[in-house]
C-alpha cells in the first residue's frame, strides 16, 4: 500500500506490512472486529514481530491515522502552493479527494468512516485535523479576497465541500457506481455557484 509505505530497510518494510494489513482489516471488518492476531495471521508474520513495532492495536491505528493526516496535509500544502486563487485551490482539493477515493479507498474509508474517538480517545477529531482546517482557511481567504461572498465560514465551507464528502461516502459505500472524477465538473459547478460572489 504505497500511501502507507515507508521503505529503506527490512524493519521499515515489516512495519509497512503491518500498517497496510491493519488498514485493510480495519476497513473491511472494523476496528473492534479486528484483533492483533488477525493482523499477524493476514500479514503472515509472528505476533512478536507485531509487538516489536507496536505496543497495541490502538498504537497501530494511531500510526495509520497520523501518517494519513501527514500525507493529506502535505497534499493540501502542494495544492495551496500550486494554485493562486481560492477557486482553483478548492477545486483542486475536490479533484484530489475524488482521485484518492478511487485509488486508495481503504485510506479514505479509514479517515472518513471510522469513529476514531471510540478507539483513539486522544486523537484529534478528523473535523479538527489540519487538512480540514486548511480547507476552512482556503474558504476564509476566499471571503477576504472577495472570491466568495461574505458569509459565515463554516456555512460557506459546508456549502462548498459538503456535497463532495457526501459523494465520497456514497462511493465508498458502493451506492455510486460511477467513478467520482467523472462527477467532478457537475459537483464543482453546484458547490462554487452556491458560494461565489
Amino acid at each position: 500500500m504505497d500511501k502507507i509505505k515507508k521503505t529503506g530497510s527490512a524493519t521499515s518494510d515489516l512495519r509497512e506490512i503491518i500498517l497496510s494489513t491493519a488498514l485493510h482489516l480495519f476497513t473491511a471488518k472494523g476496528y473492534f472486529n479486528t484483533s492483533v492476531h488477525d493482523i499477524k495471521r493476514q500479514a503472515g508474520i509472528s505476533i512478536g514481530a507485531v509487538y516489536h513495532h507496536f505496543k497495541s492495536k490502538e498504537d497501530i491505528a494511531k500510526a495509520i491515522y497520523e501518517h494519513l493526516l501527514e500525507l493529506m496535509t502535505n497534499s493540501m500544502d502542494q495544492i495551496v502552493q500550486n494554485n493562486p486563487t481560492t477557486q482553483a485551490r478548492c477545486k483542486a482539493v475536490m479533484a484530489h479527494l475524488f482521485d484518492m477515493t478511487e485509488t486508495h479507498p481503504d485510506e479514505m474509508s479509514f479517515m472518513l468512516h471510522a469513529k476514531h474517538k471510540e478507539f483513539m480517545p486522544s486523537a484529534i477529531p478528523i473535523c479538527s485535523s489540519r487538512p480540514l482546517t486548511m480547507m476552512r482557511e482556503m474558504v476564509a481567504q476566499g471571503i477576504a479576497d472577495g472570491e466568495i461572498r461574505d458569509m459565515e465560514i463554516t456555512l460557506a465551507t459546508t456549502c462548498l465541500f459538503g456535497g463532495m464528502f457526501r459523494m465520497i461516502n456514497l462511493r465508498l459505500d458502493g451506492v455510486i457506481q460511477t467513478p467520482l472524477p467523472d462527477q467532478l465538473e457537475a459537483l464543482w459547478e453546484c458547490g462554487w455557484t452556491g458560494v461565489a460572489r
